[in-house]
């Protein structure tokens, strides 16, 4: 009896809507800076999501990022740009996320935005467009409406839970 006892609270936990992986799969943010300069307007993506010379063609832009002029203080833009370059997915091979977006480029690409890796568009796939483009979600781009440990670097199935949806199941 104690063991079907164990094996209840077990398989409970398993499948808990607050349960998470635990698993990180991406570097998480650790620069303040970072936080609070590219956090205030969007979620502060982790460095490993993309290679350097993706950072790097995001930096040079920030003028027109995105459709807005995110321009920084020549001593922000120094600080910010060595922090994405030190700690982008390249540099970060051993979390499987960075890994895999970095393996997902051919050699020489260089990836507008985190939604646009081959990595990522695989990924995603196999979801109904109208469950990315809802209101709530927006768009690929917004990982935290769907990714609820996406703050801790952990991207795992089953910490998802899509608005409108729910708990996404692969």
């Amino acid at each position: 009896m104690k063991y079907l006892i164990f094996l209840t609270i077990v398989l409970n936990s398993l499948f808990a809507d607050s349960y998470s992986s635990g698993k990180t799969d991406v570097a998480p943010v650790n620069n303040q800076l970072y936080i609070k300069e590219c956090g205030s307007c969007h979620f502060p993506y982790q460095p490993g999501l993309l290679p350097s010379n993706s950072w790097n063609k995001m930096m040079v832009n920030l003028d027109k990022h995105f459709g807005v002029d995110a321009t920084l203080a020549p001593e922000d833009f120094a600080t910010l740009s060595k922090y994405l370059n030190d700690n982008s997915a390249e540099k970060n091979m051993h979390y499987k996320r960075s890994n895999r977006i970095v393996s997902s480029l051919l050699p020489g690409q260089v990836a507008d935005s985190i939604s646009t890796t081959p990595y990522m568009i695989k990924k995603h796939k196999d979801i109904r467009k109208d469950l990315i483009t809802q209101p709530e979600v927006k768009g690929l781009f917004n990982c935290v409406a769907c990714h609820t440990t996406a703050d801790k670097g952990i991207y795992g199935e089953r910490d998802i839970k899509i608005p409108n949806f729910g708990r996404w199941e692969d």
